[in-house]
């Protein structure tokens, strides 16, 4: 299989501060509940929810796609007329959409259901694909199935263990002349999944 692995070259997010000290806390107390649950992707799911209710603001919320997304698609005249991409932990869709605009046959999935279902009434009519899915455990259909892999800063979020664990996963999810887009903040570690 020849994947190739692409990362940006800009991939320095700066000192932006997503999160309140009242959101971190919120996050902290969420992630231990998970990971005590056995559950350690399960923090998305409330928090998603107490973002539904208003009790918090999502800080990862934007109506934009990422600029990395798109100075990477932009430098490369990415066209993605019958081709088909996935867009790993979409949130609420902006990624997916515009990989969409793209050309490009979406499937946009995240754990929380209540992400999905945020998504789908954010963007009413969309021709992407919105469904949950946990990315410990993809859909088996998923293997060689797709042309781009995009996931723009939602791996480092998850706590370890299983934060090592994704990028083998999704390595295996581009056809012979696939692409992943992987990006994390910058003290954060990037590295290419094993071929």
């Amino acid at each position: 299989m020849a994947t190739a692995w692409y990362q940006p070259r800009e991939v320095m997010l700066g000192n932006e501060q997503h999160s309140s000290t009242g959101m971190a806390d919120l996050e902290d107390r969420l992630t231990a509940q998970a990971l005590a649950d056995g559950d350690p992707a399960g923090w998305f799911e409330r928090f998603y929810r107490a973002a539904a209710a208003g009790e918090v603001e999502l800080p990862w919320d934007r109506a934009e796609p990422h600029r990395l997304l798109t100075r990477w698609a932009a430098e490369r005249s990415l066209d993605g007329s019958g081709r088909r991409a996935v867009v790993v932990g979409c949130g609420q869709g902006a990624d997916a959409e515009y990989v969409a605009r793209l050309g490009f046959e979406v499937v946009a999935f995240d754990i929380a259901e209540t992400a999905i279902r945020l998504a789908r009434q954010r963007y009413p009519g969309s021709a992407v694909r919105y469904q949950a899915a946990d990315l410990l455990n993809p859909p088996g259909e998923w293997l060689h199935a797709f042309d781009l892999v995009v996931e723009i800063i939602t791996v480092q979020a998850l706590p370890d263990p299983p934060s090592a664990r994704p990028s083998r996963t999704w390595a295996g999810w581009p056809g012979r002349a696939g692409r992943c887009l992987s990006s994390r903040r910058p003290e954060e570690s990037m590295s290419a999944p094993p071929r």
